[in-house]
């Protein structure tokens, strides 16, 4: 694989660099662990803009008012930017942040390129024996703990009471029983069944699950994604699409679905509880009753979900390390976690934080906290986070009819063992 410098040599190159973590920013002291906390902490949130990064927002400047010297200077990056706008800044030494919240398959990426910190032993990783065992998973690399859980996700179906009750059907289980609902939404409402986003390959994973495959088997480095099974499951959403069952796109996709659902157009779709504060706002959905969460439909051989969320990292050429590590447990501790849950409906990643009120009398976390712990775990392996570059161009192109399922699939496996040197 290819490899970035080790950590001691970039830490080593930063500390003579007068640019490292935030160019503009002049401020590098905080004062030692013994004394107070102090400086500036640069932070990268990559949570959603309009709902999730509101709150974030407000719980930093908490930590500001419990420690009045430290600055924390709050980046809403978008998600689709923040993974290579990282990487670019930590290889070039110049504008990196003290502390990102990265996707859990960026985790051993950066890890393995040598530009997060080690946590273990700092005041960052507290408690790390109460984190949930699943969420630890994604922030181990060769050893070594390099962030901290913050939220943990999965995906469900979310639908719309409303409909199903005009239509006179039920909540689909199977991926069979998905096309005779919608088609009998269609014939009562007009409406189409579901909306299957088509430019993220994300929304693909429960399918591929379903019938039993999965991207790749690191414990015997082979590449599945072309097996049958992986053809089964292009078939799969490809046959969604074509019997009218799922409306699809190849761009836009999260602003369609989300505007499609929430205006009333389609009776379902596939989500995480990321999205269910930005769905509440939603005229359908003004009276919250109306939206109802399942479990993903399974396909011919299993009913799956991936396993998501974020962690925290610092960043391993950060000149404010005792406030960056403070920061990153002040935003990940119990309390907080059942914060968010109550503001948000985010899952927490302590199994503390399940014995909070605001957490146990939350209905979402109600429905997801069993669905997370089924959820199928991805590879921890530095490459996890590129695997879906390849995929979603397939997926895109299989939905649209640009390719078929069999060589859409191929295509994929080709390009995963070119990135994965040595791999069957």
């Amino acid at each position: 694989m290819r490899r970035g410098i080790t950590a001691t040599a970039l830490v080593a190159a930063l500390a003579l660099a007068a640019t490292a973590c935030g160019s503009d920013d002049k401020s590098d002291g905080t004062s030692k662990s013994s004394g107070e906390l102090s400086g500036t902490v640069t932070w990268w949130d990559t949570s959603t803009v309009g709902s999730e990064d509101k709150v974030f927002k407000k719980i930093a400047e908490d930590f500001e008012k419990k420690h009045p010297k430290v600055d924390v200077k709050y980046v809403n990056v978008p998600f689709g930017e923040a993974q290579n706008k990282f990487k670019n800044a930590a290889q070039s030494g110049s504008g990196a942040p003290d502390v990102i919240r990265s996707e859990v398959a960026w985790t051993p990426e950066f890890a393995d390129l040598g530009y997060l910190a080690p946590l273990d032993g700092t005041p960052a990783l507290q408690k790390a024996d109460d984190f949930l065992k699943q969420a630890a998973a994604s922030t181990e690399y060769n050893g070594k703990t390099y962030a901290v859980p913050q939220v943990i996700d999965s995906m469900g179906i979310f639908y719309n009471k409303k409909i199903f009750k005009e239509a006179g059907v039920e909540v689909p289980t199977t991926v069979d029983e998905l096309k005779t609902v919608s088609k009998k939404i269609k014939d009562k409402t007009g409406k189409t069944g579901m909306y299957l986003r088509g430019d993220d390959a994300y929304w693909f994973l429960s399918f591929l699950y379903g019938e039993g495959g999965d991207l790749v088997d690191a414990s015997t480095k082979s590449v599945t994604v072309d097996n049958a099974a992986g053809v089964k499951a292009m078939k799969v959403v490809k046959d969604l699409v074509d019997s009218g069952a799922a409306k699809t796109d190849a761009t836009d996709g999260w602003e369609n679905m989300q505007s499609s659902f929430k205006d009333g157009k389609v009776a379902m779709m596939i989500n995480g509880p990321w999205a269910v504060a930005d769905t509440y706002a939603g005229k359908e959905f003004k009276d919250k009753a109306n939206l109802g969460v399942a479990p993903v439909p399974a396909g011919s051989v299993a009913q799956g979900a991936p396993q998501g969320g974020h962690n925290l990292a610092v960043y391993a050429g950060s000149k404010n390390l005792d406030a960056s590590y403070a920061f990153v447990d002040y935003m990940t501790s119990a309390d907080t976690q059942a914060q968010v849950t109550k503001e948000l409906n985010l899952l927490p990643t302590r199994t503390s934080a399940y014995a909070k009120e605001e957490v146990v009398d939350n209905e979402i976390v109600g429905f997801f906290k069993p669905v997370v712990e089924t959820a199928v775990e991805r590879p921890w392996i530095p490459e996890t986070g590129s695997l879906f570059a390849p995929l979603v161009t397939e997926y895109t192109k299989v939905l649209t009819g640009q390719t078929t399922p069999e060589k859409g699939a191929k295509a994929t496996g080709d390009s995963y063992r070119k990135l994965l040197k040595g791999w069957k």
